[in-house]
């Protein structure tokens, strides 16, 4: 039985590294997010600030869904959790959305599109679609993960 409980914490308890980097990365992007200058008073600093949050942005929405996400799913299908499952699969298409809107917002910014008068706007409905994004992935990691590790634990 200790046998049990150790593969399960080594298994799974990467899974809650993983989840603590991504979410330390999510603290960066806010941090980032709220240093751009959303009134352009200052296009050279903001410049450099929108492409330091790109740059976050990209490796977040990346992580997530070829690292974070797939980890989360494994967990659930290693345990048998299909309430989990369907809800994951009810989110997801939600969070591609939004990762692409993110993707189009960042392609936008290397192109150098980024300083015309519509950035303010961009920039607050990119916020909103971030904190929706955020709301969802806190979902996926209750269902996913949290409700797991006590069962891991135990194991």
């Amino acid at each position: 039985m200790p046998e049990l409980h150790q593969d399960a914490q080594e298994r799974w308890g990467g899974v809650h590294l993983l989840i603590d980097r991504w979410l330390a990365e999510r603290r960066e992007l806010v941090d980032a997010f709220g240093s751009i200058n959303h009134k352009q008073s200052a296009p050279v600093a903001n410049a450099e600030a929108l492409q330091v949050f790109c740059e976050l942005l990209v490796d977040y929405v990346s992580a997530g869904h070829f690292e974070v996400y797939e980890q989360l799913m494994d967990e659930a299908e290693a345990f048998g959790d299909r309430r989990g499952l369907d809800l994951a699969r009810q989110i997801y298409p939600r969070l591609e959305a939004i990762t692409q809107a993110a993707l189009a917002f960042n392609d936008r910014c290397d192109n150098g599109d980024c300083q015309d008068g519509s950035l303010s706007r961009e920039i607050e409905a990119l916020g909103s679609l971030l904190r929706e994004r955020f709301e969802l992935e806190d979902c996926l990691i209750e269902v996913l993960h949290n409700a797991h590790r006590q069962i891991a634990a135990s194991a």
